[in-house]
């Protein structure tokens, strides 16, 4: 019998997986990502900027076309990355009002597409606009998604104060999702092959490669970029050292789960040398399935950036993997499933 995960976790897959070949435009946008209830899974997280031409205030015929679309599939939208422009020009802020209106169009359209949810970043929104928005979210029965990642560790001043503003709501109607690139034992292979490739000096390299998550570490990474010895066409690469990659542990988790409503199961490769990419998912089947996770589990796929393979095949081998690891710490845990 092949692997389940318990019924109350639902594996779905985001169409920023497909974000290479979207921007490509071979075939319509609408058309790949429709293409994902074939391919994939039939669950598909939204990334509505990459999708419909009248975002980010998205007209009801795009919108209809899409949820009609994926529903000949047998599909549905799990989760609407949302968009909120603050400024309308490099110093002039949008006023409290002018953010809520800015986002009050994609609310209706997460709504009218099916998806269960909107996704911001973690405290971009703030109480005064939660507080505005928790009425319309009630009345549509979204759920607003504040997103940590990466090195956005609960412990960091600003984040707190973002936790805390979302458990002293305790609505149900904001939560938090977690990105597990905070759950890093080691770094990808392939992004390491980059860095060695672009000309990353090799005694960081062999940090990076066998102390990722020592300190000391990313103290190197720090003064490399300050020497200015980083080449101006790799920073974007090498910055995913000091925001994208996180250092810490499933069990650093235990503390906000409560406030915790779906994961990103954010993956760079599959080269699971070490189990780097199946263990932190092993760690987190056993996290959740020992505090009664219910909630969606979204394959996204960031090795896009320097890798140019196939990203159904990615997303397929991913989700695979990741059904097979989660079950493994589910059980580990006592789950049924």
């Amino acid at each position: 019998m092949s692997p389940a995960i318990p019924s109350n976790w639902t594996l779905c897959a985001s169409s920023f997986n497909w974000a290479p070949e979207i921007t490509a435009a071979r075939r319509t946008a609408q058309d790949i990502v429709t293409g994902i209830a074939d391919s994939a899974t039939k669950i598909v997280e939204l990334e509505p900027g990459l999708l419909w031409r009248s975002f980010p205030a998205p007209e009801d015929d795009e919108v209809d076309e899409l949820r009609d679309a994926l529903a000949a599939k047998g599909g549905r939208v799990s989760i609407v990355g949302a968009s909120l422009d603050d400024f309308t020009s490099p110093t002039e802020r949008r006023s409290l009002q002018e953010r809520l209106d800015f986002l009050v169009p994609q609310l209706h359209a997460a709504r009218r597409v099916g998806a269960g949810g909107i996704r911001l970043p973690i405290g971009q929104a703030g109480t005064e606009l939660l507080t505005l928005l928790r009425p319309l979210l009630h009345e549509l029965d979204l759920v607003l998604y504040e997103e940590i990642q990466g090195q956005q560790i609960p412990r960091n001043p600003a984040v707190a104060t973002a936790l805390d503003a979302i458990a002293e709501l305790a609505d149900d109607h904001v939560r938090l999702l977690v990105d597990i690139s905070m759950l890093m034992p080691a770094l990808p292979v392939s992004y390491l092959e980059e860095l060695r490739r672009r000309g990353v000096p090799a005694d960081l390299l062999v940090r990076l490669e066998n102390d990722w998550r020592d300190p000391a570490t990313l103290d190197a990474v720090t003064v490399l970029l300050r020497s200015g010895k980083v080449p101006p066409r790799i920073h974007t690469l090498f910055m995913n050292l000091l925001i994208r990659f996180g250092r810490s542990d499933a069990a650093d988790l235990r503390g906000i789960l409560p406030l915790v409503g779906a994961f990103h199961l954010k993956f760079w490769d599959l080269d699971d040398d070490g189990g780097r990419v199946s263990q932190p998912l092993r760690d987190l089947g056993n996290l959740l399935g020992r505090n009664g996770f219910t909630g969606t589990l979204t394959s996204e796929w960031g090795g896009h950036e320097w890798l140019q393979d196939d990203p159904t095949d990615m997303t397929r081998r991913h989700l695979a993997l990741s059904e097979t690891a989660l079950e493994e710490g589910a059980l580990i845990a006592g789950v049924a499933v």
